[in-house]
């Protein structure tokens, strides 16, 4: 019979392919490793490592590895089944989403789910977009807040409210590259916020794999222009920062903002809210408009801590 201590650790070092990092990583010797894995191989009676520098699977690993990770999560989310048949007194919840989202959304949410159901313990994960979407992809979180759609497989969307990415506009930044146009810029700016009329200027953006980047790239690539990127950081508040002592142009989300910040509207035309000499725009393409979202993986139970977290939301948000 298979032991499921021994699936967990084989698949360990299936990932790692390297059983130093692997019993590192399971805090366990090295040589209780390889015992737990000989005793797979025993039990099957195949190996499944090549002992070769560096380590491989063979086929038979590769298909255990497929297997391993699909018993494991079928036995977790039988467990989390039964305790919620069972009561909704315990249980967990791993949230997915950005370093910078979390600020936002969180102090909505988690106050109230907490005060609700006090014996679920909270996990955050974060991430950019693609680190997100492959913990959803692999179970590792139980759902994922962020910017439609998701790029992962088999995810079911929950829409929670509207979002949209603003042009963040130094004065400094436009008179350094186009001397003595900087009112006519503003101005044209506030009718039709067009990237063709900063696209000479620097860009502060965030690091390919988020979301914000992505959609930034696609703005570009649609309004064909190859922008002069200055500085590329996770943080996307570093990219404020900067942008606000006048260094660039960058993209920044509207939920992000305090009121101060938001751009207003007058007679339904966007207008350019003003901030320590910069400025925020309503960018006129569409990808700039978008909608935020949780996302959860079809293939996995739903726990019950996930569906009253998302019920939350939807209330709150």
């Amino acid at each position: 019979m298979i032991n499921f201590l021994n699936l967990e650790y084989f698949l360990a070092a299936s990932e790692e392919l390297n059983f130093t990092k692997a019993a590192k990583r399971l805090y366990i010797s090295q040589q209780s490793l390889s015992c737990h894995i000989s005793n797979l191989e025993r039990e099957f009676g195949i190996a499944l490592f090549n002992r070769t520098s560096p380590l491989t699977l063979t086929y038979a690993g590769q298909i255990l590895k497929k297997r391993a990770r699909q018993m494991l999560e079928l036995r977790e989310e039988t467990y989390q089944e039964i305790a919620d048949i069972k009561d909704f007194t315990k249980g967990q919840l791993t949230i997915g989403m950005s370093h910078t989202r979390g600020r936002k959304i969180l102090p909505q949410i988690l106050p109230v789910y907490q005060e609700r159901f006090p014996n679920i313990d909270l996990h955050l994960r974060e991430g950019n977009s693609i680190e997100l979407d492959s913990a959803l992809l692999h179970g590792d979180v139980d759902l994922v807040i962020g910017m439609l759609p998701f790029k992962a497989e088999n995810v079911e969307t929950i829409p929670i409210c509207e979002e949209e990415i603003l042009l963040v506009v130094p004065d400094s930044a436009l008179e350094r590259t186009y001397p003595g146009q900087l009112e006519e810029l503003k101005a044209r700016l506030s009718e039709n916020a067009d990237l063709s009329l900063v696209q000479d200027c620097p860009f502060l953006l965030i690091n390919p794999g988020n979301r914000v980047r992505t959609l930034a790239d696609e703005m570009f690539t649609e309004a064909q222009i190859n922008p002069r990127v200055i500085l590329e950081t996770e943080n996307i508040e570093t990219c404020l920062a900067l942008a606000l002592k006048g260094m660039g142009i960058t993209f920044y989300p509207k939920m992000f903002m305090s009121g101060q910040e938001k751009p207003g509207r007058e007679n339904t035309r966007p207008q350019g809210a003003v901030f320590m000499n910069t400025s925020f725009y309503h960018l006129n393409s569409p990808k700039a408009h978008g909608t935020l979202g949780i996302g959860c993986h079809k293939g996995h139970y739903m726990s019950q801590a996930t569906k009253e977290f998302i019920q939350i939301a939807k209330e709150y948000m």
